[in-house]
């Protein structure tokens, strides 16, 4: 009887309940209809347990770090190096919205921050430049689930603290694969320019504009350096990399730019706050979901039906994201890993596939998910941002969804393309 929570966590989900209330709500009815009152205890008290946690604590300082860069006024500094760079293209600030979010994804890895800043700025000014508000908000959003892919990555946090995996082997693993992502969509930018006649947005930039915006752009460009190089040096810790870039953060924007005042910090403390609280909030309701996951014996009844269905690996992993795509459409990508990691993740390295290329695939179909209708969050960000309706934004967005679906397959089936990076340097086998 127990399991028949699964069917009412989902009905939750479509009458409207929060996913937060729905994750504690339904596995706590059903345990006290079966009379497990004790159990009833341990699920809300691994609430504050799946919090509690030090490897954790890297998500809410790499949200501060993105929204000090965000106020300091680092968002626009990517912005002008990415226009000097590829302004000059047909589609120009369609490309520059990409590239902006491949940067942007080295200083926050949060898809929200990347569609609510870059959104902020390039969904006016494509609008200026003749392109459909419909097809910026749209292109915002499909280049904005980058974010989480290259590191440093948040969801990737989340599943090397359930999983037991290295968070330096996943950021790795999640490089090539965001610029996979990144290079998949000014493709089709470039296909769309072409036929549609799309402007550039400037002249050539010559090499003396570049080499200025490249400046201004080098104390941003330089995080993500600071952070994956202490990380894989043994410097620091990722949780202590966090705190590095929200300390490098502060200092170029009060002290080096200058384009933070400390009257801004209450408010960007503030709204890092929220959106942490948020994120953790989640984790430790899925945490406390897992506990009845496992009670259930849902992981069992699940491997039992999956493996039923082939021996083949390459036909399950195709299988498995098909199943993945399904779950982002309704489910934010951390609660889903925090749920499914743990349940699809002992089978398939049981077959054969490594841990870590298994982790790039379920993140990046997860995160693609965070774009996908009905339900992807970033749809509704953007549309926030931008005025226009989520429907109509759905509709633009589908080619650009159907080249990260092909790239979540190209991942899939070729592993050298997540796995190389981790090899070279020692952290994968």
């Amino acid at each position: 009887m127990l399991v028949w929570f699964l069917p009412l966590f989902l009905l939750f989900l479509m009458i409207g309940l929060p996913v937060f209330f729905g994750m504690l709500a339904a596995p706590g009815i059903m345990l006290w209809l079966n009379g497990q009152e004790r159990d009833l205890i341990l699920l809300y008290r691994n609430v504050y347990n799946g919090m509690a946690s030090f490897p954790l604590m890297a998500i809410p300082f790499f949200m501060l770090a993105g929204e000090l860069m965000n106020r300091g006024g680092i968002t626009m500094r990517l912005v002008e190096f990415s226009q000097a760079m590829m302004g000059h293209f047909r589609g120009g600030l369609a490309h520059v919205n990409v590239l902006s979010s491949m940067l942007f994804a080295g200083l926050s890895g949060s898809a929200v921050a990347d569609t609510s800043a870059l959104g902020s700025m390039l969904i006016p000014a494509m609008e200026k430049e003749g392109y459909s508000r419909k097809f910026a908000a749209a292109i915002t959003a499909a280049s904005s689930v980058i974010g989480p892919i290259i590191p440093p990555s948040g969801i990737m946090i989340i599943y090397a603290y359930v999983m037991g995996e290295s968070v330096a082997a996943l950021f790795l693993a999640g490089i090539v694969p965001g610029i996979l992502v990144g290079v998949g969509l000014m493709v089709m930018v470039k296909i769309m320019a072409d036929r549609y006649d799309f402007p550039a947005s400037r002249q050539k930039a010559s090499w003396g504009e570049r080499g200025q915006a490249s400046l201004k752009a080098f104390f941003p460009l330089l995080t993500p350096v600071i952070i994956l190089g202490g990380i894989l040096l043994g410097v620091f810790t990722p949780t202590e990399a966090a705190a590095v870039a929200v300390a490098y953060a502060i200092i170029i924007g009060l002290f080096v730019l200058r384009t933070l005042k400390v009257s801004d910090l209450p408010d960007v403390l503030m709204r890092a706050a929220l959106t942490s609280a948020t994120v953790l909030l989640l984790v430790g309701a899925a945490m406390a979901f897992k506990t009845v996951v496992s009670l259930s014996y849902a992981p069992q009844i699940l491997a039992d039906f999956i493996l039923g269905l082939s021996q083949n690996p390459l036909v399950l992993l195709f299988l498995i994201n098909l199943l993945l795509f399904l779950v982002g459409m309704f489910l934010d990508a951390g609660p889903a890993i925090i749920i499914l990691g743990p349940i699809l993740g002992p089978i398939f390295v049981d077959l054969g596939i490594d841990p870590i290329h298994f982790a790039i695939i379920m993140s990046v179909n997860l995160t693609v998910g965070l774009a996908t209708p009905p339900m992807g969050l970033v749809l509704f960000v953007a549309s926030s941002v931008s005025g226009e309706r989520v429907e109509t934004i759905s509709r633009a967005i589908l080619p650009f969804l159907a080249v990260e679906i092909f790239v979540i397959f190209l991942i899939t089936f070729v592993p050298e393309i997540s796995m190389t990076i981790p090899r070279l340097t020692g952290f994968a086998d």
